[in-house]
């Protein structure tokens, strides 16, 4: 997949260039395009290229300045572009065509647009139909495989729409204004409960036919390709979504509900059952093949992909279809020099859910938390993921360590100190370094780091939380985030936890864990917590010296709000519906509050 440098349009001319060179009569054919459908479809290699487009249209995620995280409580980096709208509470089914939470930077948020979604969709059905259509062209193991990879896509494809929308049409022909009336073409919604087991139920099948590899290393010519792993771990974190309160409520978190578009209408304990049996299902199953990797740290680094703990990544090729993540996080000045746009600031708000070295949370009295001492004696994943004042920071492109000062200094300014003002320096007194690549910012798409979506920390947190909800804290609740917590050098979560206290301690190391990947604005929202830590003023640490003309004084750390307030309302746990899809198609109901 790496190897792909040609979209699909190019394939489709190089062909018929080949075509036309070797086939005089190609110019005498009137029907040139049925004559282009038959040869996409004529071979296995031909149908391929297809394919690539399916997988070519995923969600630019990784190369965003302005990524989902940006609308959580976790991080602080001004307002960008049209997304300040949402964060404004300015949400309708007019703002920005309808995708209140997207920008000006390419498909980066397209996931959750109606009309990009139900296009790559359509894609997907149309290579199934023409495969089907086609099956003399190809072996019964390609059909098996390719068909199985596509239904993954198109169960993916959905899946993006369906948590930020709810119910959706469920649409698995191809849609044809020539040979189809309006009775056929405008489809109403299925209910939120239809729509989830619709996704679920291919993820399922898919899982059961066998048709996938369970994984993909490094260096295999279909890395990047859906697996059997991807499927039963996209199943898995649904059946949590949908368990969670936002959905399993006679009520939904976005409000009344008649139609059920956003919510099953009821609540069903069995729901956590179902999401815990199915991670769990994973664990038993490809426990063998997937695995936490030893390193945090080096996890995403380019050298170790594909490593036992990814289960599903995007390819991402230096330069050629690169990643600009390094120029948008990290220190905005390294030695002296500016690198980068300082996007990515960790808030007070997150920091503050990093353990200490002994495992106890800092509100623990006998944690030994200083508050004027605050970065001494944190938990590995603290100096792992998060640039703090007086952080020593060397990657490999550096010649010499440099040392980030966030501090206000009147002595010895550092460039990288917070102003509270509009420039690329952040004003949490934070920068992020969790999925940097040791790898000089240069500008443009430099980097070759794949996007990861799935990984098997996050299977384990998923099962930890569906079983704790299902029965409570287990011996097998413990294990699946002590076996996380043991790789931070943390020990192990204190016995005699209540299913109260295990939530809050799952919810907390999934917070950390799963930080900047763009986790955390789905469980706000699945929680019901969103207007709760949203609606509040975001902070940072401001550090000054009692005496500022000397530096002779103490260093006082003060914790000081951003400033940067943002509005999160009832209607807004699910998107709109698009008003030009309401306006074209009558029969679709638009969400609750809009």
């Amino acid at each position: 997949m790496k190897k792909i440098k040609y979209t699909i349009s190019l394939a489709l001319l190089a062909m018929g260039l080949c075509t036309t060179s070797c086939n005089e009569d190609f110019l005498e054919n009137d029907i040139k395009s049925r004559l282009t459908e038959d040869m996409q479809w004529s071979s296995e290699g031909n149908a391929d290229l297809v394919l690539n487009d399916i997988y070519a249209v995923l969600s630019n995620k990784w190369n965003s300045p302005d990524n989902l995280d940006n609308f959580t409580d976790d991080n602080d980096a001004g307002f960008y572009w049209k997304s300040y709208s949402w964060r404004q509470g300015i949400v309708d089914p007019a703002v920005n065509n309808g995708t209140p939470m997207d920008h000006a930077n390419g498909n980066a948020t397209d996931y959750a647009s109606w009309a990009a979604g139900f296009l790559k969709i359509r894609k997907c059905n149309l290579f199934i139909q023409k495969v089907t259509e086609n099956s003399a062209n190809f072996s019964e193991a390609y059909r098996k495989k390719r068909i199985d990879e596509v239904r993954f896509m198109r169960a993916y494809y959905y899946s993006e729409l369906f948590m930020h929308l709810g119910g959706l049409p469920i649409i698995t022909e191809v849609l044809d204004r020539n040979t189809m009336g309006e009775e056929e073409l405008y489809r109403p919604r299925a209910t939120f409960e239809e729509t989830f087991n619709f996704i679920t139920k291919e993820l399922g099948e898919i899982v059961a036919n066998k048709a996938l590899p369970v994984k993909y290393n490094n260096g295999d010519a279909d890395a990047g390709r859906a697996t059997l792993g991807a499927a039963l771990a996209l199943k898995g974190w649904l059946e949590l979504y949908a368990a969670s309160p936002a959905f399993n409520a006679a009520t939904p978190a976005a409000g009344a509900d008649p139609n059920k578009l956003v919510g099953f209408g009821n609540f069903d304990a069995k729901r956590w059952a179902t999401a815990a049996a199915t991670n769990k299902q994973f664990m038993d199953t490809y426990g063998g093949t997937y695995a936490l990797f030893p390193d945090i740290n080096a996890f995403w680094w380019e050298k170790n992909e594909y490593n036992p703990e990814v289960i599903w990544d995007r390819q991402v090729v230096s330069v050629i279809m690169g990643s600009n993540y390094e120029q948008y996080g990290g220190p905005v000045w390294i030695d002296g020099v500016y690198y980068t746009w300082g996007n990515y600031c960790p808030t007070q708000e997150l920091v503050d859910q990093f353990a200490m070295a002994n495992g106890k949370p800092i509100s623990d009295p006998t944690s030994g938390y200083d508050p004027q001492k605050p970065y001494v004696n944190r938990e590995k994943r603290f100096y792992d993921f998060i640039v703090y004042d007086g952080a020593p920071y060397k990657q490999d492109w550096m010649a010499k360590t440099d040392t980030i000062y966030t501090r206000i200094d009147k002595v010895r300014p550092s460039k990288n100190q917070i102003d509270f003002g509009t420039d690329d320096v952040g004003n949490t007194g934070y920068y992020f370094k969790k999925k940097i690549n040791p790898l000089k910012p240069r500008g443009g798409a430099a980097s070759g780091q794949n996007y990861v979506y799935y990984r098997y920390a996050e299977v384990l947190l998923n099962y930890a939380e569906a079983q704790n909800e299902s029965v409570g804290p287990d011996a097998s609740v413990y294990s699946a985030v002590n076996a996380i917590r043991k790789r931070s050098n943390l020990p192990e979560l204190p016995a005699g936890l209540t299913k109260e206290t295990m939530r809050q301690a799952i919810r907390r190391e999934r917070r950390v864990e799963l930080c900047f990947e763009a986790k955390r604005f789905y469980d706000i929202v699945r929680w019901v917590i969103a207007e709760d830590v949203m609606n509040k003023d975001f902070h940072g640490m401001k550090i000054t010296n009692t005496s500022p003309a000397d530096n002779k004084g103490k260093w006082v750390y003060e914790v000081v709000g951003l400033n940067h307030p943002h509005v999160f309302t009832k209607k807004m746990y699910m998107n709109p519906v698009p008003q030009p899809v309401v306006d074209q198609n009558k029969k679709i109901v638009q969400n609750p509050g809009y």
